[in-house]
């Protein structure tokens, strides 16, 4: 897909819009599967709250992929997409056992995190395969927001409480399927994520009937031209080697399980915004666009880079322009970045604009959630139509007394 393409499906569906690439997601599938070619089973079960638009789950399940959730809504556009539950992990947090029950009556393997869930379930349903997620306490992102393998994250059960673990399956006689971790996001060093992966395999010697090890994701992506990024290639040789020399120990062939979000889909997508207006201040140019944080909060919440090109004017000269939106809140994208001359009504693209864009979007300042267009096989397809004034207000009530008739005195 080229610059052109998306100039053309911008005049075609309007912005603000996403656009995602499917030949890049599934280069990206094929990527990951080939680095682990040389295990006998490897499962890649996509993280739905990267990008949750059924469509793109269709997709990735043609691939051969299943699906990581983490509420029982992703779950269900799971299985409305067509996904086997046997092909659906849930891995929520914070979650009641009634969510878990009735999300493990629909077929799906449950993977629980915190002690009192796992005593809880197994003591009402030993029979039921369950997965335990594992805190190893490596810090293997270097952002504590998008970092979960720490010591003082909310997510997993720390490795420290594994003789508790061991009680609660003794005394319940639970089915212990799997064990998994997720560090966290941006991943850079391998050496540190296959320390984490000894600890999980430390962890799994303690379970006599596992049939897999999910060993999470959090793959660092490129955002900027010369980024680096996880080497996925030299992560597959290494950890190949060593699950499969697991297996040979514990006597059995486990399934190598990853939950790729970011990997797949944030360099698939673009995020395209009109150039409302050109502003000059004594001291910055702004270029403010159609839309705010409430279409892209990344850059606002985490401090994210997302490369952006002015796609109308590719090959102008460069000035630096502090990219702003229209919401009534300070909605900044980039500050004093050097892009193609800009002018009002130019389409700027935003690079890596697949993975927790979209997903993240909010009606905040009563704004309209954009478009989504998939991109597959030199067609534009629209999977998500842009909302309107009704979508705003289809749920909202009218209080009762407010029909009520007021009596003069």
């Amino acid at each position: 897909m080229n610059y052109k393409d998306l100039l053309d499906i911008t005049k075609k569906h309007g912005s603000p819009l996403y656009v995602y690439d499917s030949e890049k997601i599934r280069s990206q599938y094929d990527r990951l599967t080939a680095a682990f070619s040389n295990v006998k089973n490897v499962k890649i079960n996509y993280a739905v709250k990267a990008l949750s638009n059924i469509s793109i789950l269709k997709l990735v399940n043609s691939f051969g992929a299943g699906l990581d959730t983490v509420s029982i809504q992703e779950v269900k556009l799971g299985l409305l997409a067509g996904v086997h539950p046997s092909d659906i992990i849930f891995t929520p947090n914070g979650v009641s056992l009634d969510e878990i029950e009735e999300v493990s009556a629909m077929g799906v393997q449950i993977n629980i995190d915190n002690l009192s869930i796992l005593e809880q379930f197994g003591a009402k349903h030993p029979e039921v395969p369950v997965c335990i997620r594992i805190n190893p306490h490596v810090m293997a992102g270097g952002n504590t927001n998008i970092s979960v393998g720490h010591i003082d994250s909310k997510f997993g059960i720390s490795i420290h409480q594994i003789p508790h673990i061991l009680r609660i399956v003794e005394n319940t006689n639970m089915n212990i399927n799997g064990i998994h971790m997720h560090t966290g996001s941006d991943i850079l060093d391998v050496e540190v994520f296959l320390y984490a992966s000894e600890i999980l395999f430390d962890t799994a010697k303690h379970f006599n009937n596992l049939d897999f090890i999910d060993f999470g994701s959090g793959f660092k992506v490129p955002y900027k031209e010369g980024d680096i990024e996880t080497n996925i290639e030299e992560f597959g040789e290494k950890l190949s080697k060593r699950f499969n020399s697991f297996c040979k120990e514990y006597g059995k062939e486990l399934t190598l399980g990853f939950e790729p979000g970011k990997f797949l889909v944030s360099e698939a997508g673009y995020f395209l915004a009109r150039v409302n207006v050109v502003k000059q201040t004594t001291s910055t140019v702004f270029a403010g666009i159609d839309s705010g944080f409430n279409h892209l909060i990344r850059p606002m919440l985490y401090n994210s880079y997302h490369d952006i090109i002015n796609i109308s004017n590719p090959e102008g000269r460069e000035r630096f322009y502090s990219v702003v939106g229209y919401i009534c809140e300070t909605d900044t994208f980039a500050t004093n970045r050097r892009i193609n001359e800009i002018t009002e009504g130019d389409i700027l693209a935003f690079k890596n604009a697949g993975a927790y864009c979209f997903s993240m979007a909010s009606n905040y300042n009563s704004r309209y959630r954009p478009a989504e267009v998939l991109w597959h096989e030199g067609n534009d397809y629209l999977i998500r139509k842009r909302e309107t004034f009704d979508d705003l207000v289809k749920n909202q009530i009218e209080a009762t007394f407010f029909k009520k008739q007021l009596v003069p005195a």
